[in-house]
């Protein structure tokens, strides 16, 4: 069953922020379970903020005056780009050209950036050896960079934003905890999940949290291996410092359509 996120923020609101907020043009405030400890802006937009509870909201109103709620531990995908191919002296899959071919598909700041092989293979997978891959940049792969003359496999590359750039309303699934980190990590992997629960075929987003505390996963300061809304959440062990991962839990945003 999913459920339609339209309730109200939690009912501590900073009063004294959105007077700041307002002040400076942005038409919304921050409600936090507990205080915020820093905002930092830019012009007319809110850039990020550390809320030292479990989950922080962006409110605002929509064109049609209702208010609108936007977790901002949620990141949506953008569609998958492949501007170029490796046939001359690599594959240039640049922010700054991918933005002229794609005018209003990519948002104004990326939180991060996705880039694999078409035939499906992580970076790290194909092997090859990478001379950019960032949010600033975006993605290039130089054939005269590879070993014994090799090409550059054929990339394709997409970007994660915050909420609202991807779409308006959002219908979450359950919560799934489908694994523990007792062995190698926590491993809450869509495909696997979908075999017992329901779940839409291509989910927005994704959100991850502690089980014990509902803290968001980009909260605790672990390492994840991998967290996207097409193919889940894996933390492994052997990449945090602890040696351990929290035990996390997770859902789906799907279009409200599905």
């Amino acid at each position: 069953m999913l459920n339609y996120n339209i309730g109200s923020p939690p009912s501590i609101r900073l009063k004294k922020d959105k007077h700041l907020l307002d002040s400076l043009g942005l038409g919304c405030l921050i409600a936090c379970f507990s205080s915020m400890e820093h905002i930092k802006t830019k012009g007319s937009e809110l850039l990020s903020w550390v809320s030292s509870g479990l989950a922080g909201f962006l409110y605002k109103h929509d064109a049609t005056g209702k208010p609108c709620y936007y977790p901002t531990n949620i990141r949506c995908w953008t569609e998958w780009f492949d501007r170029d191919d490796p046939s001359a002296t690599g594959d240039w899959e640049t922010l700054c050209k991918l933005r002229k071919e794609n005018p209003g598909k990519i948002c104004p700041t990326p939180a991060a950036i996705e880039a694999k092989t078409l035939s499906g293979l992580t970076v790290a997978a194909a092997g090859d050896v990478i001379y950019k891959n960032d949010i600033t940049s975006g993605f290039i792969c130089r054939n005269k960079d590879q070993i014994n003359n090799k090409k550059c496999n054929d990339y394709r590359v997409r970007f994660s934003c915050y909420p609202p750039f991807c779409g308006g309303g959002v219908c979450w699934t359950s919560w799934f905890n489908r694994d523990n980190p007792g062995a190698t990590g926590d491993w809450e992997i869509l495909s696997e999940l979908k075999k017992q629960n329901k779940i839409c075929d291509n989910p927005l987003y994704v959100d991850a949290v502690t089980t014990d505390t509902m803290t968001p996963a980009i909260y605790t300061g672990e390492t994840f291996y991998m967290y996207n809304p097409t193919d889940g959440f894996v933390c492994r062990n052997k990449d945090q410092t602890t040696g351990k991962c929290s035990d996390y839990k997770v859902r789906f945003g799907c279009p409200c359509n599905n």
